[in-house]
């Protein structure tokens, strides 16, 4: 693990986002509210704060740090679900991971609620939007690095 002891804490925040594809009958399914294990979007969210919160015991080398806040926002799209998580911390490193984390876990309770009525479903172009804080100040993806899968 890199020491960052010698750090002074600052304000940090992270955006990540992602995509879950789905077919027109499962986004029709979870449009309505029918799919078979229930609200898909209610347990996308959770598990998508849940999975911020425990980055650091799910990759290794990642400190754990504490929280000021975590939002994960689901979109329902015409090819699926648009996944993005929004992280803040007032800590010695950044929240990219705990960002990225919540929109892969996300997305995979997304997926796992889905998968009886769509084993076609994927997970696409999981991605850092924007970071603030820190050493290295504002990073914020180009126009265009949209990554594999986006459309």
């Amino acid at each position: 693990m890199v020491n960052v002891g010698g750090k002074e804490p600052t304000e940090r925040r992270a955006v990540a986002e992602g995509r879950l594809v789905l077919s027109s009958e499962a986004r029709g399914l979870l449009l309505e509210g029918r799919l078979p294990k229930g609200d898909a979007l209610a347990v996308g969210r959770v598990a998508g704060i849940m999975g911020a919160k425990r980055t650091s015991e799910l990759i290794p080398l990642c400190h754990p740090i504490s929280l000021t806040g975590a939002e994960v926002h689901l979109e329902i799209e015409e090819t699926g679900v648009r996944i993005r998580a929004e992280v803040e911390t007032r800590e010695r490193t950044g929240v990219e991971m705990e960002a990225l984390t919540a929109v892969a876990v996300a997305g995979l309770a997304l997926y796992d609620m889905v998968k009886a009525v769509d084993r076609t479903a994927r997970l696409e172009g999981i991605r850092l939007i924007r970071k603030e804080g820190g050493k290295s100040g504002v990073f914020e993806a180009p126009e265009g690095s949209e990554g594999v899968g986006r459309s």
